[in-house]
């Protein structure tokens, strides 16, 4: 069991955690969740390597222990010729061959006894990571991610979400007692997504994994940590119950809230005709009735509840172009477009995109949609060479656009020494920030909700739909393609097919994604929204026979789960 204590810590301009503790049991499958800087990368760090930090509290439970992590950034090495099978072998190789070199040493060496000691924590290690049936291992791996016919092809060769899920399945072989993952889902596409749900599902120990992703939260886990306000909220269920309890428990306190405040409204107009009497009364008796009428006022004042982890955070977004493009203007113009490089990626890719249309690129990683997104770019903002061989065909947009991009790719907030301290979501709603201020009517964003929070990436998509000018987007959310594209352009066979929103959700329900499941959580997603608004109004009874509805769903939710 991992246990941590009373924790607390500090940046100089920022206070992270006060007094927080909780547990983690083990062969839990934890999601560590919360608002975007409160601090959850750090943390994990904190646990791998606590003796970087100078913190008040304990961490307990992992003396001993092997730990495993999968970097929210792992670098692709585009030049590796190793093969998928190879790379993920590579460990066990390393032992056999080391454990051979000890053995011949020990027939010519003098220092037997330090070298029969390496060789039996050699064969230890091996037979504890299940050395002798490395190969079966792998392959079942692959064959669970989804990437078993990937597994003669180069490291180079593979796409960079099959990459993640490569380095996903690497940090698994090793069998560490806690394999922890930051925003392991970043960049996969859907089929890569459900190949990440499913090692996830598989793996028998102890799991902590910091993510925004709403399809892997509401499948994946156990346990919930969510941290808000210096405070950490444990949670023993699914993401779905979370919310669940959440509700109940907002609605709970808010009933309990109102009688608060009648309560505190009645005695603070006793207090006001006492104070009132006293004035005109010189009496003793009055004095000591006001003075307990008052202490009592500030105890009910004091213990009134306060619940930070039931308030949803709020982001105001709001972006507005300084002048928009008629509806039926044609925005942005892509016209007999192809891209090559040691062999076609793109051909003869034709669409356009109208002056308050928002329109999702999607596909599979290694398509090459973000080539075709960043070749957009390119033109819009004049730093793609017209002259480039790699790339034919036309690319052209409305006079009257004024375009906004934002872009994954940039790294010039990194340099900014106010934000070197930032997480990525942070980061990613300054971009959003900066995209805004300009007042564009045409947007052009790659990933636009990585990193965000949840709250944030809701946020987002709301102040997108309301948007009064032509998005162009690529996306592997599927909430976020559902939510805001009227049109999808799917990258596959090298081209690109249009299709309506409902056809693609069909077609993700029908390959990937179970359609039941995402009609409840849709049901679910408005029940809980007409809950907000009754309780908005103190219509507690109604907000208690949707809560019973909820919990309908929630237990139908978690059976197709």
């Amino acid at each position: 069991m991992i246990e941590v204590t009373n924790l607390s810590y500090s940046f100089p301009e920022k206070d992270l955690y006060d007094d927080v503790s909780f547990t983690i049991e083990d062969g839990m499958h934890c999601a560590f969740i919360g608002s975007n800087g409160t601090g959850k990368t750090t943390l994990v760090d904190m646990m791998i390597n606590p003796d970087k930090y100078l913190y008040d509290g304990k961490i307990t439970g992992l003396e001993g222990k092997r730990i495993g992590y999968v970097k929210q950034f792992e670098v692709h090495d585009k030049a590796c010729n190793t093969t998928v099978f190879d790379y993920l072998n590579e460990y066990f190789v390393k032992l056999l061959k080391e454990t051979e070199q000890v053995c011949e040493d020990m027939a010519t060496g003098e220092d037997i006894e330090n070298l029969f000691e390496r060789y039996q924590e050699l064969l230890d290690e091996y037979a504890a990571l299940d050395g002798e049936h490395s190969s079966t291992n792998i392959y079942k791996s692959l064959k669970d991610a989804g990437l078993f016919e990937k597994c003669d092809l180069q490291i180079k060769d593979i796409s960079g979400g099959e990459f993640k899920l490569v380095q996903v399945i690497k940090a698994m072989l090793m069998k560490p007692d806690l394999l922890i993952m930051d925003e392991p889902d970043v960049f996969l596409d859907f089929k890569n997504l459900n190949g990440l749900v499913e090692l996830i599902k598989t793996y028998p120990k102890t799991m902590l994994v910091i993510t925004h992703n709403r399809f892997l939260l509401n499948h994946c886990f156990n346990q919930i940590l969510q941290i808000e306000n210096c405070e950490v909220q444990q949670f023993v269920g699914n993401f779905i119950e979370y919310n669940l309890m959440r509700l109940e428990t907002k609605l709970e306190n808010r009933q309990i809230e109102k009688q608060q405040d009648e309560e505190i409204e009645k005695n603070e107009q006793m207090v006001k005709k006492l104070r009132a009497t006293a004035t005109v009364i010189d009496s003793a008796s009055r004095g000591r009735q006001l003075k307990a009428r008052v202490s009592y006022l500030e105890r009910l004042k004091m213990n009134k509840i306060k619940s930070p982890f039931l308030e949803t955070p709020v982001y105001d977004i709001q972006i507005e172009p300084s002048e928009s493009l008629e509806v039926e203007e044609v925005a942005i113009k892509v016209s007999d477009f192809g891209v090559s490089f040691e062999k076609t990626l793109l051909e003869n890719v034709e669409f356009d995109i109208k002056g308050q249309e928002k329109v999702a690129i999607v596909g599979a990683n290694g398509t090459g949609k973000t080539t075709l997104l960043n070749r957009i770019m390119g033109v819009a903002n004049g730093s793609s060479r017209s002259e480039d061989k790699n790339f034919e065909g036309d690319i052209s947009f409305s006079p009257n656009a004024t375009i906004s991009i934002l872009s994954q790719t940039r790294d010039d907030l990194e340099q900014l020494e106010d934000e070197q301290k930032m997480s990525g979501g942070e980061k990613n709603m300054n971009q959003v920030k900066e995209v805004a201020a300009k007042k564009p009517n045409v947007l052009i964003l790659d990933e636009p909700t990585n990193h965000l929070d949840i709250y944030a990436q809701e946020s987002l998509e709301r102040a997108l739909k309301e948007y009064n000018g032509a998005v162009l987007f690529v996306s592997h959310d599927f909430y976020t393609i559902a939510t805001l594209a009227d049109r999808v352009l799917l990258v596959e066979n090298g081209s690109i097919r249009q299709m309506s929103n409902r056809a693609f959700r069909k077609m993700i329900y029908s390959k990937h994604f179970n359609k039941d499941y995402l009609l409840l959580e849709q049901k679910k997603k408005e029940v809980e929204r007409r809950i907000e608004q009754h309780l908005l109004k103190d219509e507690f009874s109604k907000a208690q026979k949707l809560c019973d509805e909820l919990e309908d769903i929630t237990v139908q939710m978690t059976e197709i789960r």
